[in-house]
C-alpha cells in the first residue's frame, strides 16, 4: 500500500530511509535545514558514501517518487512523518544532546494542520518518546489527530539498504492500534517477507536500540579484554574466539579482536544511556557500560604503544603509514575513527603521518587537516618505518607484502584488525604484530 511520506532530517539515517521508502512504493519528501545537502540531493548525490544508496537514490528523484526541500511546509501533504535527526553526544557531559530533534518536532508541529502519525527513529534516552508526545500534542494546530511512535533503526554502516528494505526486525512502539496500522501500512511490503515485527510501547522501543548497541559494545570489548590477557599470556586470541564462537549461546560474530568500534553511533549511544541510567536512578545496573567504554579505549592507545615499540621507542621524525581513516569499511564515515584518534596521538608525539582510505580521505582531510593523505597504500607506505593496519578494507587485506616490502623504510607492521595473513607477512620478511596474537 503506497502512501505520503516525509522525511525529516537528511543525514545518513535520514537519506537511506528516504530512499528505501521510494522504493516500497511511497511517495516521499525529505526535509532539511542544509540547503547544500537538499541541493546534492535534489539531483541525485548522496553527501556521503554507502554502497547501492547512490543509484536508488536518483532512480527515485529522477522518477518523482522522492523529491526534497528546506521548507518544512512541504511536509503538509504527507500522512506519516519519519523524525531522522542526530542525537550527538552533549559537549558538556555523556548524556544525549537533544537540542536538534526538539526543534525538529516543534518545526514540525507547527506546519501540521491535519491527523496523522509522527515517528521517531532517531536513537533517544528512554522516557524521551513520551515527554515528546506531550510536547506534540500541545504544540500542533491539529492537537488530537496527530500521534507518536517510535520506530527504531537497526542499520550497519556499509549495509544500510539491504538492512533497510529487508531488516531482520521491526519494532513498533506505538500509543494505539491507529499507530500500529499506519507503521504496518508503511511497511507492509517488507512484511509480506515475513519479517518479526514487535509491537510494544514507547519505552520499550526505546530502550531495544540502546540496548542492542549497549550488548554489541559488551562483546566487542569482552573480546578485546581476553586480547589484553592473550598478550600477557602468550596465547592467540583468535583461535580463542574460533572456540568460543562455536558455542551457540554465544556466537562468532562481534568477537574480532582489535582496535575496537568507533562511528557515529555505539560509543555515543553506550555513553547516553549510561548518564540516563543515572537520571533514572539506575546507574548500578549499566556499571559494566564504563568498563567497556574504557576498555575499547585501552586498544587505542596500545596500536600506538606497539607502533612506538617497533620504532625503538623514538617517535618524533618517523614514518607512520596509516592504512584506514573510516571507522569502518564500506563508509566514508570518520566520526570517533579508531585509525584516526591513533594517527592523531602518533602525530601529536611528532610522527610524520601518511593515510589512505578508499573512500573516506575528503571527510579525514575535514577533521584531521594537519596528517598528510596519500592517494594509494603503497603511496602511503613509501618510506615507512611502520605500517599501522586499521580499517579493514579488502584491498588492504589484499596488499602483497612482498610489494610492500619493495618501498618501506623498514618492514614493521602493526595489524590492528587482526585480518592479514602473518604467516605470509613474517614470511616475506615483516615484523608482524597483531593484538592478542603471538
Amino acid at each position: 500500500m503506497s502512501g505520503h511520506i516525509s522525511v525529516i532530517g537528511t543525514g545518513y539515517l535520514g537519506v537511506v530511509h528516504a530512499v528505501g521508502m521510494a522504493e516500497l512504493g511511497h511517495s516521499v519528501v525529505g526535509v532539511d535545514v542544509d540547503p547544500v545537502k537538499i541541493a546534492a540531493l535534489q539531483e541525485g548525490r548522496a553527501p556521503f558514501y554507502e554502497p547501492d544508496l547512490d543509484p536508488l537514490l536518483r532512480k527515485h528523484v529522477d522518477g518523482g517518487r522522492l523529491r526534497f526541500s528546506t521548507e518544512m511546509a512541504e511536509v503538509t501533504g504527507a500522512d506519516v512523518h519519519f523524525v531522522c535527526v542526530g542525537t550527538p553526544q552533549r559537549r558538556d557531559g555523556l548524556a544525549a544532546d537533544l537540542k536538534f530533534l526538539e526543534a525538529a518536532i516543534d518545526a514540525l508541529a507547527a506546519v501540521l494542520r491535519r491527523p496523522g502519525l509522527v515517528v521517531g527513529k532517531s536513537t533517544v534516552p528512554v522516557g524521551t518518546a513520551r515527554r515528546l508526545a506531550t510536547r506534540l500534542a500541545e504544540a500542533a494546530p491539529a492537537g488530537d489527530g496527530l500521534e507518536l511512535a517510535w520506530n527504531p533503526e537497526f542499520l550497519r554502516e556499509g549495509h544500510a539498504v539491504g538492512d533497510t528494505l529487508h531488516p531482520d526486525r521491526l519494532v513498533f512502539g506505538v500509543l494505539s492500534e491507529r499507530g500500529e496500522r499506519a507503521l504496518s501500512d508503511v511497511y507492509a511490503p517488507v512484511i509480506a517477507e515475513d519479517v518479526p515485527v514487535v509491537v510494544t510501547d514507547l519505552e520499550t522501543a526505546e530502550l531495544v536500540k540502546v540496548a542492542a548497541n549497549a550488548f554489541l559494545a559488551t562483546k566487542i570489548s569482552f573480546i578485546n579484554a581476553m586480547a589484553e590477557i592473550c598478550e600477557v599470556t602468550g596465547a592467540d586470541v583468535t583461535k580463542l574466539a574460533d572456540a568460543i564462537g562455536h558455542d551457540p549461546r554465544i556466537g562468532r560474530q562481534f568477537l574480532d579482536a582489535g582496535v575496537g568500534f568507533g562511528g557515529g553511533c555505539l560509543p555515543k549511544d553506550i555513553r547516553a544511556f549510561i548518564a540516563r541510567a543515572g537520571e533514572i536512578g539506575a546507574s548500578q545496573a549499566l556499571a559494566f557500560l564504563v568498563e567497556v567504554d574504557a576498555v575499547n579505549l585501552r586498544r587505542r592507545e596500545r596500536v600506538a604503544e606497539i607502533a612506538r615499540e617497533m620504532m625503538g621507542g623514538v617517535v618524533a621524525g618517523k614514518r607512520v603509514a596509516v592504512l584506514g581513516a573510516a571507522f569502518k569499511p564500506n563508509s566514508d564515515d570518520v566520526r570517533d575513527s579508531p585509525a584516526l584518534t591513533i594517527a592523531g596521538q602518533l602525530h601529536l608525539q611528532g610522527a610524520l603521518i601518511t593515510v589512505h582510505d578508499p573512500k573516506a580521505m575528503d571527510n579525514a582531510r575535514r577533521r584531521f587537516p594537519t596528517l598528510t593523505y596519500a592517494e594509494s597504500a603503497i603511496a602511503a607506505c613509501r618510506d615507512a618505518d611502520v605500517v599501522l593496519h586499521l580499517t579493514e578494507w579488502p584491498e588492504f587485506r589484499e596488499i602483497d607484502p612482498k610489494l610492500l616490502g619493495t618501498v618501506v623504510a623498514s618492514k614493521n607492521v602493526v595489524d590492528g584488525r587482526n585480518l592479514l595473513d602473518r604467516d605470509v607477512w613474517r614470511a616475506a620478511g615483516w615484523t608482524y604484530r597483531g593484538l592478542g596474537r603471538p
